[in-house]
């Protein structure tokens, strides 16, 4: 029996049987929830006598679900034992994809990477060939572990775009079928597969493991080649009626007459995110700007990765320049998210976090000249600590939320 198993409903439908599953499953919730104890502080919780927590422990023990830690001190008589779950007894694999590449993790029951590849060489086009290849390289991956696949509860893939989570469709990427993405990826992979919106796992990697201390209510600024946030709202991931919240670059803002990637025109993306930075670097250029970033005879390879690079490593005046005209627009326009939710946390993530201040200290001081003084009061401001693997760790965290939940796959939701 898999830790899944163990965290579904019992076969036994006698109450006797009931209750005995409930309480296994109650310790083995306790020890992945709060950490290590011992069966007086376990009895102690589920308000079950000790005699019988003993039984569910050696039974558990028995079936490698958890493990013995040894003795602890203790201020007199007998020493007892300290038990944890067992790292090895399930195993959750994320799955970010980006434009251009993809990274993947393996972590054990203690979030721990047991593997991690990040920057993988993968172009994401809409077609059943960039879909074979994508389950290609996952199998490669997995295959490459010496993780036994029936140990692995199931895998959480995060694409940009508009994600129905509850159905397992993808908008944007892979709809060739009429039918939920997640079953033609979970046919290849022989694992179940959850889909996730790339910037909401970011955000719940980011709560559950990166920068966001006792916050409750956080906003989560995917900052990059596109642009979109991810809402927690006590201590919850926010997902709107089909899953299509955040979708803060498509707002309609500006009366530019810029074609979006959405197929609209104005929105917020079209002036702030990396794609417009590419462009208005191009601009620039023609207008005789000078930089150290050379643009080659095919100015479309350009990335706005090269012109972070340009600000970063170089001090490329331009590059700072433009970068910090669009922070500031960006404060300008967050300072409505802070309006309207009043977090108690911004966290910045996404591609251009690692610029730090360049990004930062513009955001800070427009949030600070356009946002109620009241509710800029309430609000932290800090940089994701996860940086590249916040993907990877949201989608881990989803997998293992959802099975603690016994939500995971779409179907049982």
């Amino acid at each position: 029996m898999s830790l899944k198993d163990l965290l579904d409903l019992s076969n036994d439908s006698s109450l006797s049987g009931q209750k005995w599953h409930v309480l296994r499953q109650s310790i083995v919730k306790r020890l992945l929830s709060t950490g290590n104890a011992t069966i007086a502080e376990l009895g102690a919780e589920l308000q079950s006598s000790v005699p019988t927590v003993t039984k569910a422990v050696n039974e558990l023990l028995t079936e490698d679900y958890i493990v013995d830690m040894g003795k602890i001190t203790n201020s007199g008589g007998r020493r007892p034992s300290l038990y944890s779950i067992n790292p090895t007894c399930a195993y959750f694999l994320g799955i970010e994809v980006g434009r251009s590449s993809m990274s993947i993790g393996l972590q054990n029951i203690k979030s721990e990477f047991v593997s991690i590849e990040l920057g993988i060489s993968f172009i994401l086009e809409n077609t059943q060939d960039s879909l074979l290849e994508f389950c290609h390289l996952i199998n490669s991956f997995v295959d490459d572990t010496a993780v036994d696949r029936q140990m692995i509860v199931g895998a959480c893939i995060n694409l940009s775009g508009r994600i129905n989570s509850m159905e397992g469709f993808s908008y944007n990427f892979f709809f060739s079928e009429n039918r939920p993405l997640y079953e033609i990826i979970s046919e290849q992979l022989g694992l179940p597969v959850r889909l996730e919106n790339d910037t909401r796992a970011m955000a719940f990697g980011e709560y559950r493991k990166g920068v966001v201390d006792e916050e409750q209510n956080v906003i989560y600024l995917n900052y990059g080649w596109g642009v979109a946030i991810g809402i927690i709202t006590d201590g919850n991931l926010y997902y709107g009626k089909s899953g299509y919240s955040g979708e803060f670059g498509h707002s309609n803002i500006f009366d530019n007459g810029i074609l979006c990637q959405c197929g609209k025109t104005g929105c917020l993306e079209t002036e702030i995110s990396g794609w417009s930075l590419v462009n208005q670097f191009k601009e620039a250029i023609k207008e005789g700007k000078q930089s150290k970033i050379v643009l080659d005879e095919n100015s479309n390879s350009l990335q706005h990765y090269t012109i972070i690079n340009g600000a970063l490593q170089y001090e490329d005046s331009l590059c700072v320049e433009l970068i910090s005209k669009q922070s500031e627009k960006m404060g300008r326009y967050l300072s409505m998210i802070l309006n309207i939710f009043n977090p108690e946390l911004l966290v910045i993530g996404g591609d251009f976090s690692i610029l730090g201040g360049y990004v930062l200290l513009p955001i800070q001081s427009a949030l600070k000249k356009y946002s109620l003084g009241l509710v800029n009061r309430d609000v932290k401001l800090k940089k994701s600590s996860l940086g590249l693997r916040a993907g990877v760790i949201g989608a881990c965290c989803v997998v293992k939320e959802k099975m603690l939940h016994s939500v995971f796959i779409a179907t049982n939701s």
